[in-house]
């Protein structure tokens, strides 16, 4: 990955690092649906003039509408209103941890996209690593409310893992700012009828607004911007291995700010999720560059004009395919 990508790639450990913590705080003070709404309505505000001054916004749509509005549902409308609301019951630990699992189910379904590799014995130990981590975090909370929210984030897993796919194969050549912007005014229109039916009868207080605008305006337009440009860079499915960090952010922001325990359990699952989405995420040489590897090291006869070596193999220079950053497709921009 270049330069640009692992500035890209740390810089969205950050964040997208943070939100669980300030999910946490908004959710105490107003409904799920006012935070997805209020962090929606924020975003729209902040990158919709840009990508109106772009120029053919309304041509882009147009053409693009169909996987535009997969894309929203998918990545947006559902998961972040599944998330907020599983918070009201699970730590911002908790959460940030089983959104780890994103590069592991963004794997396996990375083969229904035709973006995958071969699943070797290295990839298949990583999935395994890592669902034993959700299990270990997850087995404690499977009672009461709980239960439904951890059925929650696995809605919110999925469709994170998904959407990165569908940009990078429907998407790849609308400007980053000419598809979320539409995005999310399309979710706050989406969300605009439930936040008025529970819009709060007093201000909230200073660390809900506080935490309202961050996510709108930090984790949600920066954030996008910059996710965006991440796929382009490094692909689908290695921009979403991000995940590495976001538990580490997710899991000391929860102990500094809010007072949440570091059990014994969370650093296990912690541990076991981030070794099984590190190994099930590895590149793996592919049959195309294994076989010609393969015909470039064969013995061949001699010519008159090829440099034969005294072990009989052919000096002829060939330059080998890589895998390189953006190798699905995606250009900058």
């Amino acid at each position: 990955m270049t330069a640009r990508g692992w500035f890209l790639f740390s810089l969205m450990g950050v964040l997208w690092g943070i939100p669980y913590l300030m999910i946490k705080v908004a959710v105490d003070g107003v409904s799920p649906s006012m935070v997805v709404f209020a962090r929606c309505a924020l975003g729209a505000v902040l990158l919709l003039p840009f990508a109106v001054r772009q120029g053919n916004l309304v041509r882009v749509v147009r053409a693009y509408w169909r996987p535009m509005l997969a894309f929203s549902v998918i990545e947006i409308i559902g998961p972040w209103w599944t998330l907020t609301d599983a918070e009201r019951h699970l730590s911002s630990t908790t959460a940030g941890l089983l959104i780890a699992g994103v590069p592991i189910v963004g794997v396996v379904l990375a083969r229904f996209f035709g973006e995958g590799e071969r699943l070797g014995a290295r990839r298949v130990a990583g999935l395994a690593l890592g669902l034993g981590g959700v299990a270990v975090l997850t087995v404690p909370h499977l009672t009461g409310g709980d239960a439904r929210s951890l059925a929650e984030v696995g809605v919110t897993v999925l469709g994170y893992a998904i959407a990165p796919l569908i940009m990078a194969r429907y998407l790849k050549s609308v400007p980053t700012l000419q598809l979320i912007a539409p995005c999310l005014l399309l979710a706050t229109l989406v969300y605009a009828p439930a936040a008025a039916l529970t819009w709060p009868s007093e201000v909230p207080s200073s660390e809900v607004l506080a935490s309202l605008a961050g996510l709108g305006v930090i984790c949600t337009a920066l954030a996008f911007v910059v996710f965006l440009e991440l796929i382009r860079e490094a692909g689908p499915t290695r921009a979403t291995v991000f995940t590495y960090v976001n538990p580490a952010v997710a899991v000391a922001a929860g102990a500094v700010f809010l007072g949440e325990e570091l059990t014994a359990g969370v650093l296990v699952a912690f541990t076991l999720i981030l070794a099984g989405s590190f190994l099930a995420t590895a590149a793996a040489p592919t049959e195309g560059s294994r076989s010609v590897t393969h015909r470039v090291t064969r013995r061949v006869s001699s010519s008159p004009r090829q440099t034969s070596r005294a072990d009989g193999r052919v000096g002829v220079p060939v330059d080998l395919p890589e895998e390189r950053p953006g190798s699905t497709g995606q250009g900058g921009g």
